[in-house]
């Protein structure tokens, strides 16, 4: 008998937000290390059947649900419902997020717009862990997709969105420490500049971004999927409450 040794065999992961860009990037590489992967999307119906379809065809593992990430309702049941179909949770990492920008003095701004980025970004990532949290046992891991602008804020009109994802990394020590004495790690990835659709490196920001990084360059989605496939994977039993900066040296 050959053993599989995949660094994610038997094991079961859900990202949210997979069907493309960062998470999608997860997703295949989950995959192909050997999970079972679900993933959620909100509205691009036809790139999860994609997505799933080219992994089939690799005869990799993956499930795309769709579930709204700003409904704490939703996301509940979204992360309940891929723990009855597998039987297990493994893994949670937590990728859906948005980027509205907009000034503090700006007297037109949406209400709305600001409310549904706590929602989607801060509440909706509390609600997939505090779902995950009790079907997961020893050896469960969770990992959010943050980013390094709520430590070095690179320009005016981030303060929302950057705010909501300072919160989340606040929230992965405090869940490493609920967590700890389960052997579940919490921990946060926080991307520099990626190139995705949300910021592509010939975009507005893309000339600022590119200088405040030490190599000069936006990094892939690619990058961010192997940090999470690290944190997920036996190497890292004894990280958590950690933040790893993915950035090309933003930070330095």
């Amino acid at each position: 008998m050959v053993q599989d040794l995949s660094p994610l065999a038997g094991k079961v992961a859900l990202v949210t937000g997979g069907s493309r860009g960062i998470g999608a990037a997860i997703v295949r590489r989950l995959a192909r290390d050997g999970a079972d992967v679900a993933f959620s999307y909100a509205a691009s119906r036809e790139r999860a059947d994609d997505l799933v379809a080219e992994l089939e065809a690799a005869s990799l593992r993956a499930l795309a649900i769709r579930a709204d990430q700003a409904d704490a309702a939703e996301v509940s049941g979204l992360v309940r419902h891929v723990h009855e179909t597998y039987g297990r949770l493994d893994v949670l990492v937590n990728s859906a997020g948005v980027f509205v920008t907009g000034m503090v003095d700006d007297p037109d701004g949406d209400r709305a717009t600001f409310d549904r980025q706590l929602d989607i970004n801060v509440k909706g990532v509390a609600a997939a862990a505090r779902a995950a949290a009790p079907l997961m046992t020893s050896g469960g891991r969770i990992v959010s997709i943050g980013t390094t602008g709520a430590v070095h804020v690179p320009f005016a009109g981030a303060a929302d969105s950057v705010a909501t994802k300072a919160a989340v990394a606040a929230y992965t020590r405090g869940w490493a420490r609920d967590l700890g004495p389960r052997n579940i790690t919490v921990n946060i990835v926080q991307p520099g500049a990626i190139n995705t659709e949300m910021n592509p490196e010939d975009g507005p920001f893309a000339a600022t971004l590119k200088g405040l990084a030490a190599l000069g360059r936006y990094g892939r989605p690619e990058d961010i999927a192997g940090a999470v496939a690290f944190l997920v994977g036996p190497d890292a039993g004894y990280i958590t409450g950690a933040t790893l900066n993915v950035d090309g040296g933003q930070s330095a």
